[in-house]
């Protein structure tokens, strides 16, 4: 049996990690697709909000501008590669016939 346990001594009723005896491969990505999701939107999120605060901060200046504008499209593009790949799996869902999310 592995089991990857959370950090820290927390008292918690319940499954406090990951456990992977006897399970099927589904149910390993589903456990980590349900965390990476959200940290990815996060990320989404800090990008757009340092793309706007670089061009907020660029005063005029061209190179700064066009760096500010880059990390703006970049998450702007992140954002429609998350969202195809969540309904992505969405379908896989639908098509396999089992739950990948949650």
């Amino acid at each position: 049996m592995f089991q990857l346990a959370l950090p820290g001594d927390l008292e918690v009723e319940g499954p406090t990690g990951f456990e992977f005896e006897g399970a099927k491969v589904s149910d390993i990505l589903s456990s980590f697709l349900l965390y990476i999701f959200p940290i990815a939107g996060l990320i989404l999120f800090f990008m757009l909000i340092a793309g706007g605060f670089g061009l907020l901060t660029s005063a005029g200046n061209p190179e700064k501008t066009k760096a500010a504008q880059g990390k703006i499209v970049s998450a702007i593009v992140g954002f429609i590669i998350i969202f195809a790949a969540y309904w992505f799996v969405q379908i896989l869902q639908t098509i396999l016939g089992f739950k990948i999310l949650g």
